[in-house]
């Protein structure tokens, strides 16, 4: 309920998890809603009874998320099946019915305050939606989203408040933090967060992991699954899932130019740069908060958590070259954040030829066809869904990367 720790730091399990192995032995006898249930349980111990967990898991699980083969040695995991064709889905779905499950016989009217660099917004609008006792406010970086997913952010209206803030993700992040943490309104408001800095956005991405291992067919041999990474929070839950008991062991966070991590893994010295805009805009985080649960996963062990997955830097060059290539050999459309993982996937996989490997794509197209349209001179062809979300109003209201602005805002919401 209250999203970042008191000492400002992010909640992590005491202890993580291990899943029966008869259970991962047996995985494609079982529903993708009995597999959730499996996995989220341990965390959430007594909080929930059963039956409420499963209808809650059952609403958060109920799209498909198919494994689809690209090429011979590189397969897409669709995570953009949604309501709002994001792999935030399914985070900001499940956070919001517990949250609804919490808040039903609580009276208080509580305020979810969240940071997009993307996607993010656009899912935590519609999965909170005209929740009763529950108002939204969403951060997000002027001009460096796309026109459809601010849309999906900004026009639904009724308790879902959008503010774009003249800076960047991270002003957006420290902004939402900083709220977090000023007594003043800690006093005043019930504030949580639906940054996958909340346990219950993040927990539930490892559902993605396990429903890639229901469906890879040489249970023998398991991919490398590269993740494209920009607040870490998708990997964060793969490496968890694998320190779990999932056979997936080897993982490629595949990041754009905003690159604190690779670099950090070359140097070990962290040490964020300030960011910088690309093609791959929901990956534009240059202090991935995330990356804290990661060492803790491995016990802040250098050798461990180098050992566990591998970095990679890609350019909007790289990235651009990637999506026309695939497009034109593969027949199979990226998002550019699907481009910058096969990137770094097909630069694995030349010096581990033995290998197969699945990326994640995190997005339809049609998000970001802007950006692909002028690269395969092909148009994106447009959902129905999508068509009618860009003919409603747009209401952002614009603001100052300034934390007194947004703590007026609050306490006037």
């Amino acid at each position: 309920m209250e999203g970042q720790a008191p000492d400002r730091g992010l909640y992590f399990p005491e202890k993580i998890p291990q899943l029966d192995a008869g259970f991962i032995q047996q995985i494609e006898k079982h529903s993708n809603e009995s597999i959730a249930v499996e996995v989220i349980r341990p965390y959430v111990g007594d909080c929930i009874p059963r039956n409420e967990l499963q209808r809650i898991v059952e609403e958060t699980v109920n799209f498909d998320i198919p494994l689809v083969k690209i090429n011979d040695k590189i397969s897409s995991l669709e995570l953009f099946h949604g309501p709002t064709l994001a792999f935030k889905d399914m985070g900001a779905r499940f956070m919001s019915r517990c949250l609804g499950y919490f808040a039903r016989d609580n009276h208080e009217e509580r305020i979810v305050l969240v940071a997009t660099s993307g996607d993010t917004g656009g899912a935590v609008a519609d999965g909170f939606y005209k929740v009763e006792g529950v108002k939204v406010v969403i951060l997000y970086p002027s001009g460096k989203v796309s026109n459809v997913q601010e849309s999906q952010l900004t026009s639904l209206g009724n308790n879902i408040h959008a503010l774009e803030i003249d800076g960047t993700f991270d002003d957006c992040q420290q902004m939402v933090k900083g709220a977090f943490m000023d007594e003043g309104l800690k006093r005043s408001l019930k504030l949580t967060s639906a940054n996958s800095i909340n346990v219950a956005r993040w927990l539930p991405q490892q559902f993605y992991y396990f429903f890639l291992w229901k469906q890879w067919a040489d249970k023998n041999n398991p991919p490398v699954v590269a993740v494209p990474s920009g607040n870490f929070g998708n990997i964060c839950a793969g490496l968890l899932a694998s320190a779990s008991g999932l056979p997936i062991k080897n993982f490629i966070a595949a990041c754009n130019a905003n690159d604190t991590v690779p670099r950090f893994f070359e140097t070990g010295t962290y040490e964020p740069h300030k960011t910088i805009p690309t093609l791959s805009n929901a990956m534009d985080v240059s202090d991935p908060s995330n990356f804290v649960r990661i060492l803790e996963i491995f016990q802040h062990k250098e050798a461990a958590f180098k050992a566990a997955f591998e970095t990679d830097t890609i350019t909007d060059e790289a990235t651009k070259s990637t999506l026309l290539s695939v497009f034109e050999q593969d027949k199979y459309l990226l998002d550019p954040h699907g481009a910058v993982a096969h990137t770094a996937l097909n630069s694995y996989l030349e010096t581990n030829p033995a290998k197969k490997g699945v990326i994640l794509e995190t997005a339809h197209p049609v998000k970001f066809y802007d950006v692909i349209e002028p690269i395969t001179h092909q148009k994106v062809p447009v959902p129905a869904a999508v068509k009618a979300q860009l003919k409603k109003r747009q209401a952002g209201i614009k603001m100052n990367a300034d934390p007194e602005a947004l703590k007026s805002f609050l306490l006037e919401l």
